[in-house]
C-alpha cells in the first residue's frame, strides 16, 4: 500500500492507494480540483462543502450518462451479433444449395457426356 498528498479544493490530503496505482490517484485529485475550480468561477465562492458536492455530483451525471451509453452499446452489439449469426447461417445454406445446384448441374452433364459418347450402331445411338 503506498500513501501520496493530493490537493482537493486547495487541501492537502494524504490518500493511500495500491502499489502502481498513485499517477491514477494524482490524475483523478487534478480532475476533481479543476471541476471545483470550474465551479467556483461560474458560481463564486459559495462554500467548500457545496462545491465539493456539486463536483462530485457532475461526476456521478457523466458517470450516470457513460453508464447508459455503455448498456446502449452493449445492447447494439449484441443486436449485431444476432445479425452477424443469422448472415453466418445464410451464408451457409447459401454455400450449400450453390454446392447442391452445381453437383446436379455436373451429374447432368456427366449423364450427357455417357450418353453422347455411346456406340453408335446403323446410325442410332445405342442406350
Amino acid at each position: 500500500m503506498s500513501h501520496i498528498n493530493v490537493t482537493i479544493n486547495g487541501r492537502q490530503y494524504r490518500m493511500a492507494c495500491e502499489a502502481g496505482q498513485e499517477s491514477r490517484l494524482l490524475r483523478l485529485a487534478e480532475s476533481l480540483e479543476a471541476r471545483i475550480a470550474s465551479l467556483r468561477g461560474k458560481f463564486g465562492e459559495i462554500g467548500d462543502g457545496r462545491l465539493t458536492v456539486m463536483a462530485a455530483l457532475t461526476v456521478a451525471d457523466e458517470l450516470v450518462d457513460a453508464g447508459q451509453r455503455i448498456r446502449a452499446l452493449e445492447e447494439e452489439l449484441n443486436a449485431l451479433r444476432d445479425v452477424r449469426v443469422v448472415a453466418a447461417d445464410r451464408a451457409r445454406a447459401t454455400q450449400s444449395a450453390v454446392a447442391n445446384a452445381l453437383n446436379s448441374a455436373s451429374d447432368r452433364i456427366e449423364k450427357m457426356t455417357q450418353a453422347l459418347n455411346r456406340p453408335v450402331r446403323n446410325g442410332i445411338a445405342i442406350g
